[in-house]
């Protein structure tokens, strides 16, 4: 008898199944938008690399990640890579092993830290993280990998490391999560109005003056990155 009730008490969850039927949709529809993002929107921005692109799908699978935790994160980061590599991208399985180990390394630590920690000073850490932690790896996996797709010597990579590989990655996760940052809580709000994400507990004393003070560190972010990327490629 216990055990049928259980069954029972299991099988008849409405809201719970509901609450799971929306968020497999938010995230199917989050993972469609990056996917459009980055199809229609690559830009190389260091001149001795035309070969590496700057997009901005790593923003949008990071605000899916801080709605719904880094496992999402990971998911998301995985099928839009390979979907590309079947689609438009020319890199092959290896760009694809490359392209998902920048998204899931900048991408799931700083969903992580911001599931512990939700709130400004939370996503901002876990954006530096994210940053950091991909930068890492990638600077390794460019060493290791880029001169078996690319055809270049081992020895050229190696000079490129620090003075393309690293501010191309610090770049590309600044402006990314800075975007995240800045219209995360619009998104969220916005998602919570319309029932379809519960209500969530920010730890910032004034809603208002957390958005604040996100979209203005947000803004310094992308306005540092932007000029960096000018000044590499020579325009002021």
């Amino acid at each position: 008898m216990v055990k049928t009730k259980e069954k029972q008490a299991k099988a008849i969850n409405p809201a719970e199944n509901s609450y799971r039927i929306k968020q497999m949709v938010i995230l199917a529809l989050i993972a469609a938008i990056a996917y459009v993002v980055v199809m229609v929107c690559r830009i190389p921005i260091i001149p001795s690399a035309s070969y590496l692109d700057l997009e901005f799908k790593s923003a949008i699978i990071l605000i899916g990640s801080y709605i719904f935790g880094p496992l999402s994160g990971l998911i998301m980061s995985v099928v839009i890579c390979l979907v590309e590599m079947v689609t438009f991208s020319t890199t092959g399985p290896i760009g694809c092993v490359m392209n998902v180990l920048a998204t899931v390394c900048f991408v799931c630590p700083a969903a992580f830290v911001y599931k512990k920690k939700k709130n400004t000073a939370g996503a901002i850490v876990g954006i530096i993280l994210g940053a950091v932690l991909m930068t890492i790896a990638m600077v390794l996996w460019n060493y290791i990998l880029t001169p078996i797709y690319q055809g270049i010597p081992r020895e050229a990579i190696a000079a490129m490391l620090l003075p393309v590989f690293v501010p191309f990655n610090l770049i590309k996760a600044g402006l990314n999560g800075g975007i995240a940052l800045f219209v995360f809580r619009f998104i969220i709000e916005a998602l919570q109005k319309t029932n379809l994400i519960p209500k969530q507990n920010f730890e910032e004393k004034s809603k208002k003056s957390g958005i604040l003070g996100a979209a203005i560190i947000a803004a310094l972010i992308i306005i540092t990155c932007v000029l960096i990327v000018l000044a590499i490629n020579g325009v002021f």
